[in-house]
């Protein structure tokens, strides 16, 4: 399980309009995904089916947000089995001994109108290393249907090696089968309870 919790910088009341606003994760317009370069010539792609994310707010400001956000490692996929279950073992996730990871927000600065940088510390397999993420704000919007919509999408790169994701063998022409740099990047759609 990845837990990621943003925490404001100051323990403060949220709520200046008096109610704190709760937001879910739209399971079926939201993706939690990774890129990595195999053999350094082309990307493979996986995505992680089981996810939740809750998001506290005052009101449409996301600003101070307090997010949790769960994933499930055994969850992955990338469109081939064999490849799935490597990414399960020891070699990288070893969701048999460590079933969890997590990340913890220290900062949310704005970089923009409608970009921040999310600072925070990630742990998986029992490493526990600072991080930095792009958050873009994509907009809000009320669907057909009347549900009050936000779009965000998460970026950013880090270094599997640095959390004990090691294995790797180099390849006959030179360089390396996997890439150690891996690209996260998430489209995250939340509906406004």
């Amino acid at each position: 399980m990845i837990i990621i919790r943003i925490i404001p910088k100051e323990d403060k009341d949220m709520t200046t309009s008096g109610k704190e606003t709760k937001w879910v994760v739209d399971p079926s317009h939201t993706e939690i995904s990774f890129k990595v370069k195999h053999l350094m010539i082309t990307n493979v792609k996986g995505i992680f089916r089981e996810f939740q994310v809750d998001v506290y707010t005052d009101g449409d400001d996301f600003t101070d947000a307090r997010i949790t956000f769960t994933m499930n490692p055994a969850s992955i996929f990338t469109d081939d089995e064999k490849r799935d279950a490597h990414l399960r073992s020891a070699d990288f996730f070893d969701v048999q001994h460590f079933p969890e990871a997590g990340f913890t927000g220290s900062s949310f600065v704005a970089t923009g109108a409608d970009t921040w940088e999310l600072t925070g510390d990630l742990t998986m397999r029992g490493v526990t290393r600072t991080v930095k993420l792009n958050v873009g704000f994509e907009g809000i919007i009320n669907d057909p249907w009347g549900h009050h919509k936000a779009g965000f999408t998460v970026t950013g790169k880090i270094n599997r090696r640095e959390w004990g994701l090691n294995w790797n063998t180099a390849v006959e022409a030179g360089g390396v089968m996997v890439s150690e740099e891996v690209r996260i990047e998430c489209e995250v759609q939340l509906t406004r309870k």
